[in-house]
């Protein structure tokens, strides 16, 4: 697979989200059908995986995913980039230092993780700690050599600024496709005129831009974000059809699927972009990966750029600012 650079670090240009093997999309599968999945997608050119301190199912508890990518992908630790994220509650640190905090978390993760290092280190949401405090703190651990580099999640160019005057980010992690576009005003720019690397999250909008959901479609109980993503209420799949339409009918044309032409999109828009599609099916996680493989020319592109501006999407997800 072909690589790109997310500021100091080369990974596969289509990376993997691991999420959905312990949290978020229902009944979560076997323990070691997820760890096959996982070095099926290595073994298939991927070398970027993505999971958090608190993946877990219905988030009841921590490190669940962490262990399963730690044993997957344990015999290939040096042919892979690691990136996990750290949750700090929605009142900051408790006491003490920030660094100190921060670094107990990271050593968790490493635990979990069974490396020694992580190569991108993120703070999963934005919380009562001043930003500014924990890019002192992340700067310190890529002088120690713990991380090789550090980012943000679902944050906008104030916050992202104000971490890149202490200590220069790596990447940026927000929700990013074609029925979510904010990123493009303002973020994706800056992240391109700083050389922060963007990782998409959900870029194929929870299987929206698959073709695959249906007002039919019937989402599990349990722990199932679809439940609640806006543009997958029944009222908004079936507003949101022109658009899954219209990447439909690129698909056809390119011979490939309506994912991978969501995944193909953001790729030949931005050159530091990198997606985590993420999914719990080995088939589906094979057929993301393959988008590296789909190229749109400059006049699709634009082609289709122009077509999504003239359809309304319904339902908007957002993210922090």
């Amino acid at each position: 697979m072909k690589t790109r650079t997310l500021h100091n670090l080369t990974v596969s240009e289509v990376g993997m989200g691991c999420m959905a093997f312990s949290h978020g999309y229902g009944q979560i599968p076997p323990e070691q059908y997820s760890i096959e999945a996982i070095r099926g997608a290595y073994e298939h050119g991927c070398t970027f995986f993505d999971t958090a301190e608190v993946y877990s199912p219905g988030l009841s508890g921590t490190g669940h995913n962490e262990r399963i990518v730690g044993k997957a992908l344990a015999g290939v630790r040096d042919s892979v980039v690691l990136a996990t994220k750290l949750f700090l509650g929605r009142g900051g640190f408790v006491g003490g230092s920030v660094y100190d905090e921060i670094r107990a978390h990271l050593e968790a993760s490493m635990e979990r993780l069974q490396t020694d290092h992580i190569e991108l280190y993120y703070l999963h949401r934005m919380s009562g700690t001043p930003v500014e405090r924990v890019a002192e703190a992340m700067g310190r651990l890529v002088e120690e050599g713990f991380i090789d580099g550090w980012g943000l999640s679902q944050v906008g160019v104030d916050i992202i600024d104000r971490a890149q005057q202490v200590y220069p980010l790596t990447a940026i992690q927000n929700i990013y496709s074609m029925v979510e576009r904010d990123v493009e005003a303002e973020v994706l720019p800056y992240c391109k005129a700083h050389d922060i690397g963007f990782v998409p999250f959900s870029p194929i909008a929870s299987g929206l831009l698959s073709g695959k959901v249906t007002t039919k479609t019937k989402f599990e109980k349990f722990d199932d974000v679809r439940t609640w993503v806006p543009q997958l209420s029944k009222r908004n799949i079936q507003g949101n059809q022109p658009i899954v339409d219209l990447v439909t009918r690129y698909a056809e044309a390119k011979d490939a699927t309506p994912a991978q032409i969501s995944l193909a999109w953001m790729l030949a828009k931005w050159p530091h972009v990198v997606p985590i599609p993420g999914s719990k099916n080995k088939g589906r996680i094979i057929e993301n990966l393959d988008a590296s493989e789909v190229e749109l020319t400059a006049d699709e592109l634009t082609a289709l750029d122009t077509e999504l501006g003239k359809l309304k999407v319904y339902g908007h997800r957002g993210f922090s600012r």
